[in-house]
């Protein structure tokens, strides 16, 4: 008899109402996990290629979320449009391109012709492009005026305050891209390069005869390494406004309420 099952036989796996806790539960669906698979491998080829992709998408939002928020240039608005214009833009059609180039440049079947393509983002780009209109402008004058240039009023004035933001950046790529399965399927083809979702697609075996509480057992695996991430987004959500302009209300003086306000310069009227 199949003792291969994550918490129960896969007889019971697919009854009808599901159990919610098995009758015979047992961990031999997770040792079973390892021996098909390279868990390990598969698991730093992730690691590898979202960590990689989720800073390089940081990088990219940021530079460009600056750009067309703070800086003047020709065609500013089209641009932008522009960018917008790609998030409609399924990933289908682009893949022959990219795959194309990827293959001119002898990148196809690697790990870095995962990363690369990967790090323009349009919507990283509009998320950070609002998060530093709301910014207040004075930041960027005084550095200005102190002789910094564009470049250097973004690495020590507004990239720090957009911290909070660049971190949503990189939990969204990261959450997207551990999950992926479109992209390193049509590009990877050695076993050696497969990321978790290929490798968990393998342990379905030929023509969908492996064993179903093997399958669970590894998504169940895959789950534990995006989960600290995902737990953290709430923080990083409530923490995400940006600092705005603190707005002073003027002070009247308690012995005389229709007394001007402090530091007008007016004087009392008699």
């Amino acid at each position: 008899m199949d003792r291969l099952h994550l918490a129960a036989p896969p007889a019971e796996a697919f009854g009808l109402p599901p159990s919610i806790v098995p009758a015979d539960p047992s961990a031999e669906a997770y040792r079973g996990v390892f021996d098909q698979l390279d868990v390990w491998l598969v698991a730093l080829n992730s690691t590898l290629v979202t960590g990689l992709i989720a800073v390089g998408q940081m990088v990219t939002a940021g530079l460009a979320g600056y750009a067309f928020a703070r800086l003047e240039f020709r065609f500013k608005k089209p641009l932008f449009a522009l960018v917008l214009a790609t998030m409609m833009v399924p990933l289908q059609v682009t893949i022959v391109p990219v795959f194309l180039v990827l293959k001119s440049m002898s990148l196809t079947d690697t790990l870095l012709g995962l990363i690369v393509p990967a790090f323009p983002t349009a919507f990283g780009t509009f998320l950070m492009r609002q998060y530093f209109l709301g910014m207040p402008k004075d930041l960027g004058e005084a550095a200005m005026l102190d002789g910094a240039g564009p470049w250097r009023t973004f690495r020590s004035v507004y990239a720090p305050l957009a911290a909070p933001g660049l971190a949503i950046v990189g939990v969204l790529a990261f959450n997207y891209h551990w999950n992926e399965f479109f992209r390193p399927l049509i590009l990877e083809t050695s076993a050696q390069n497969y990321t978790l979702p290929l490798g968990l697609v393998s342990l379905q075996g030929n023509l969908g005869t492996g064993s179903v509480s093997v399958v669970l057992a590894g998504v169940v695996l895959s789950m534990i390494p995006p989960s600290p991430c995902s737990s953290s987004a709430s923080a990083l959500f409530a923490r995400a406004s940006p600092p705005q302009e603190s707005t002073v209300e003027p002070r009247r003086s308690p012995q005389d309420p229709h007394a001007p306000a402090c530091g007008s310069g007016r004087p009392p009227t008699g």
